[in-house]
């Protein structure tokens, strides 16, 4: 008798540890939450600390032209303001990643949320362009600390393939799209009542509150953790660290401010920048081949459903966020919208986003992630096509409005399917680093394509075409970054055919 108990127990472990075990896994709440309140309340929390990139940037998109006008910033100054908090967060997401799966998580998320409203509010103060933009390198840094730690919480609480991992990490990814729009809407209202600074003191206010909740419901890290010791040090990888910062940083940088030096991309010390950046990317590689403490696993690159995911959403996020930059240019510049009506503008985004997000929670382990994938290439690419095809004095209703409810349909299923494979290609003792995998590719491939767009648009604007469909329009430069978009997503649609993956978040 004693035998076939033991047997029963090899073959059916999970039934036999706790109650929750006994019921569907999709009905289980995780015994570190007192109650479904607090469950709640930590999504939502998640949530927050996964929109914090995207916040940011909706709200320095929508308030751009204000503060360019107040400050006299040149174009490029004003792409820097969302360019230099992508650049900072790219390049540090692996180290924070890799600092919060060692050292614990819990405490590297509540601070930097709490840093986080502090330099929003100092943000709201500055008084020159370079004052500004530095600032909000240091809100990207912050973000870097911030999205691979709330990330690896969430991954380690809902480690069981199951409905309610695939319900919390479609609220998780929702924070990214929706977060953008948000982030507009409330700077569009605050810029419109008190002028743009207001906006910086709004997102203060806001993850203030956000910090002070997460303080009291954020469970307890019980996730093996190395005490800070010299002992414990040695199994950080600071050369790779030093590597991926220097590389991504100096390969972001130079993108940045290619279009802007005195000979373009020709300019000595920009083909410095680059070279070195790739270079230092190329030796970060080859070491992490070789180190006995990886900053990042290099095995997960061997899993070819991974690498084909990544492609496809880098080839998405190169189009995703300049797209909204310059639409929201193009709302305030050529249709002479204030900060309040480019936000209501881009409205549909909000709807499409949340009901694209619940529809993801509850498909994912029962559709083909890869028809996903493909309805997501198909979305971004119409999308970006009926932006393009519009010209000055064309109706909103007709391009823009369809364009901006579609976008996130491309974005949402994308950033769903690929996260929630990401996340379970790694231990839970790597949650955070998975995330920070995830997260360095999407802010890097945002830079590249903000540097590829906008040199692309001050091109055409200094070289406007005098026949053709464009001809005398003021709308051309936005419709050359617009077709670019379009060709990034056409791209990733190549791609779709040759995945396997099929469905994920099984019971």
């Amino acid at each position: 008798m004693a035998g076939t108990k033991d047997a029963e127990k090899q073959q059916k472990p999970e039934q036999l540890t706790t109650v929750f075990d006994l019921l569907p896994r999709s009905s289980a709440r995780p015994q570190c939450f007192r109650s479904t309140t607090q469950e709640i309340l930590f999504i939502l929390v998640a949530t927050m600390g996964a929109a914090m990139p995207s916040v940011l940037q909706g709200c320095t998109i929508v308030i751009s032209s204000f503060v360019g006008s107040d400050l006299n910033m040149t174009t490029s100054q004003i792409t820097w303001m969302t360019a230099a908090s992508a650049l900072t967060s790219g390049s540090f997401l692996l180290f924070f990643g890799k600092v919060a799966d060692l050292f614990g998580r819990r405490t590297i998320f509540i601070v930097s949320l709490f840093l986080f409203a502090v330099f929003a509010l100092a943000t709201g103060f500055s008084r020159n362009a370079i004052t500004l933009d530095v600032l909000n390198g240091v809100l990207g840094l912050v973000c870097a600390a911030t999205v691979p730690t709330c990330q690896g919480i969430l991954g380690s609480i809902y480690d069981q393939p199951c409905k309610r991992r695939n319900y919390a990490f479609a609220c998780f990814s929702a924070g990214n799209p929706l977060g953008f729009v948000f982030g507009s809407i409330f700077a569009g209202i605050a810029t419109q009542l008190f002028g743009w600074r207001a906006a910086f003191w709004l997102l203060a206010i806001i993850y203030f509150v956000v910090t002070i909740i997460a303080y009291f419901i954020v469970p307890v890290d019980y996730s093996d953790k190395l005490p800070l010791s010299l002992q414990s040090l040695k199994q950080f990888d600071v050369t790779g660290t030093a590597l991926t910062i220097s590389g991504i940083g100096l390969l972001s940088f130079g993108l940045s401010i290619g279009s802007d030096a005195p000979q373009g991309w020709k300019t000595p010390y920009v083909l410095v920048f680059l070279i070195l950046g790739v270079l230092m990317i190329i030796v970060f590689v080859w070491w992490e081949c070789h180190c006995p403490y990886p900053l990042m696993p290099m095995n997960i690159w061997r899993d070819r459903e991974f690498s084909l995911l990544m492609a496809i959403l880098v080839l998405g996020f190169l189009a995703f966020p300049p797209m909204t930059l310059f639409v929201a240019l193009y709302l305030q510049e050529l249709s002479k919208y204030s900060a309040l009506m480019t936000a209501i503008h881009m409205l549909p985004m909000v709807i499409s986003g949340i009901i694209v997000n619940i529809i993801a929670g509850l498909v994912l382990h029962s559709v083909s992630n890869k028809l996903l994938m493909g309805i997501g290439a198909v979305a971004y690419t119409v999308a970006f096509l009926l932006v393009a095809v519009q010209r000055s004095g064309d109706s909103y209703w007709a391009f823009t409005f369809p364009s901006l409810a579609i976008v996130v349909v491309g974005a949402d299923l994308e950033f769903n399917v690929a996260n929630m494979y990401v996340m379970s290609s790694l231990p839970k003792s790597q949650q955070s680093i998975a995330g920070s995998i995830f997260q360095t590719a999407t802010k890097l491939s945002v830079t590249i394509g903000l540097s590829i767009y906008t040199a692309i648009f001050r091109s055409v604007s200094e070289h406007p075409a005098a026949t053709g469909y464009y001809a005398h329009d003021p709308f051309e430069p936005y419709a050359a970054t617009f077709w670019c978009a379009m060709a990034s997503t056409f791209a990733s649609l190549l791609l779709v055919p040759f995945l396997k993956i099929k469905t994920q978040g099984h019971e």
